[in-house]
């Protein structure tokens, strides 16, 4: 049976109540006696399982290849600027002249 949760819009009690589905829901608040008690929407409880309602089935091999291709183009261009700098600036202390390579 399902665990529904309950809230009075009177005095703010909260309660949950294990209920068949098919029962009733309740009206009167327990506390304060007032027909304000309302069943509240809240998250399920659980995950379905089986032959495809695993919670991975949605990281197939098309979307994790190209997070990680994403994330290896990413890598690599940061890389290649990062190399393309140092190749630019002269080596500190060399004296280079005007028809050096490095500058």
């Amino acid at each position: 049976m399902p665990i529904y949760a309950y809230k009075c819009e009177s005095c703010g009690a909260a309660k949950d109540v294990l209920q068949k589905i098919s029962d009733q829901p309740l009206t009167d608040c327990p506390a304060c006696g007032k027909p304000t008690f309302r069943k509240q929407v809240t998250a399920a409880g659980f995950q379905l399982k089986g032959n495809g309602w695993y919670a991975t089935d949605f990281r197939g091999s098309s979307s994790g290849t190209a997070g990680a291709a994403a994330a290896a183009t990413g890598a690599a261009a940061a890389t290649t600027a990062a190399s393309s700098e140092a190749a630019a600036a002269p080596a500190a202390g060399h004296g280079c002249a005007s028809d050096c390579s490095c500058g």
